[in-house]
């Protein structure tokens, strides 16, 4: 499949609507939580075991990123959201079968590693033509698309609950909403298969005129090479790892915290919960990453991770007295979480330029894979063996959320270490072309 040049007069405010319209429908992964419940009812399955596919698709995502970035560079956006839409949407299909027989491997497998595929496919699609397209705000750009996968569960949250009150939370029921799922999400990102648009000549940045790209541009083999990317892949994982401990949780979560108390959380409510959180990631990606065009990449980790630990340690030491605190906390510490995801391509492309960021971006994804393990590991396991030893509500928590501060402090220690890329690290100009061509025939 060839990628789609755009034809002259072809407005570049299109793409980013055929981004979110994939973004949108992926982000359906974070919407997760709300099927825990009713899985875990149905199936038998403790915390741990419902958060599996889950964990397993967030593996997936980083995998198929990391090696299918130079195959997405090469072959181009609308191929990329094709394979995206195909992995998806069968992701789904396979989990229902595996709903309807009471056989939870098929979810795990459908869900978790066909539709992990698609999640890491469909999230790096549009990064590096929305780059291409916006030279001049690469940090809105990418925030506009990654805006959409953190507000996919703002969509997917109340329809997924809606679906399951109007279908039933038994293993019938929750076939049904993931049959509906994934076929409502194929023709949703198929409106961004029809859309994209890869541009004829990168467009210069308003008030300049066309010219080579200048700066550092390295190679993404090369990049592995840097400390730099070993660093923000560190950043991007403590950032990614606190944030996900949270929101894969959310619904139990906040439902666990005020259960003692005189106003305990509903399952409608808790749905709500995540909804919220959802809107705080999805704002999060177009207003944080929008901000670090004016305030510098580095500057804008340091809020993220610096006052991200102290959100942890307000709801570790007070969030169980004040249902308000405990929301306004997590609000930001998501909006942070979706901060880090749209600002990390433009802190790629500050760093390595913009020679092969897409492929760079796939393979720093690699870190989303180990958060996503970690996170959820950390906050379930301590959960479980909490609640094996008599504990309830908010203290089956509390030594995740101290965990959860010591990483950020870690990602806060290495966005300090940060140093511009050495120039031996740099592909010549005048050999570019020659060196990308000869690198996608060794990675064929």
């Amino acid at each position: 499949m060839s990628p789609p040049v755009a034809p002259p007069g072809w407005s570049r405010w299109l793409v980013p609507p055929a981004a979110l319209s994939v973004h949108l429908s992926i982000g359906q992964a974070y919407a997760w939580s709300v099927f825990k419940p009713p899985l875990e009812s149905a199936l038998g399955l403790s915390g741990t075991q419902s958060a599996l596919p889950f964990q397993l698709g967030i593996v997936m995502l980083g995998l198929s990123a990391a090696f299918g970035g130079t195959l997405v560079e090469r072959n181009g956006p609308r191929w990329a959201m094709t394979v995206a839409l195909i992995c998806f949407s069968s992701g789904f299909l396979l989990s229902a079968l595996g709903a309807s027989l009471e056989q939870y491997w098929l979810i795990v497998l459908g869900y978790g590693f066909v539709g992990g595929i698609g999640l890491g496919i469909g999230y790096i699609s549009p990064v590096s033509t929305l780059i291409k397209w916006f030279p001049d705000r690469p940090g809105m750009a990418t925030g506009i698309a990654i805006m959409g996968f953190g507000g996919g569960a703002l969509i997917a949250s109340p329809w997924s609950a809606q679906m399951l009150e109007s279908f039933g939370s038994d293993s019938s029921g929750i076939a049904l909403a993931f049959l509906v799922h994934g076929l409502s999400y194929a023709v949703f990102m198929l409106l961004g298969v029809l859309l994209v648009r890869v541009p004829r000549h990168a467009p210069e940045a308003r008030g300049t005129a066309r010219q080579a790209p200048t700066g550092p541009q390295v190679s993404a083999k090369q990049a592995l090479r840097t400390p730099q990317f070993w660093l923000l892949w560190i950043v991007l994982c403590m950032n990614v790892t606190a944030g996900i401990g949270i929101l894969e949780k959310a619904a139990p979560m906040i439902t666990d915290f005020f259960a003692d108390t005189s106003t305990p959380v509903s399952v409608t409510a808790a749905a709500g919960f995540v909804a919220l959180l959802s809107a705080a990631n999805m704002a999060g990606r177009i207003g944080w990453s929008s901000t670090s065009d004016l305030i510098g990449r580095k500057n804008i980790y340091r809020v993220y991770l610096g006052v991200g630990a102290a959100m942890y340690a307000l709801i570790a030491l007070f969030g169980d007295s004040s249902k308000p605190l405990f929301v306004l906390c997590a609000l930001v510490i998501l909006s942070f979480y979706g901060g880090g995801f749209a600002t990390v391509p433009a802190y790629l492309k500050d760093l390595f330029g913009t020679y092969q960021v897409g492929a760079i971006h796939g393979r720093l994804l690699t870190a989303w894979s180990t958060a996503g393990v970690l996170g959820p590991l950390i906050v379930n396991w301590i959960a479980d063996r909490q609640e094996e030893a008599g504990r309830h509500g908010a203290s089956l928590y509390g030594l995740s959320f101290v965990i959860m501060i010591g990483l950020l402090v870690v990602g806060f220690v290495a966005n300090e270490l940060v140093r511009p890329v050495d120039p031996r690290h740099h592909v010549p100009a005048p050999k570019e072309a020659a060196h990308v061509q000869r690198e996608q025939s060794e990675s064929a």
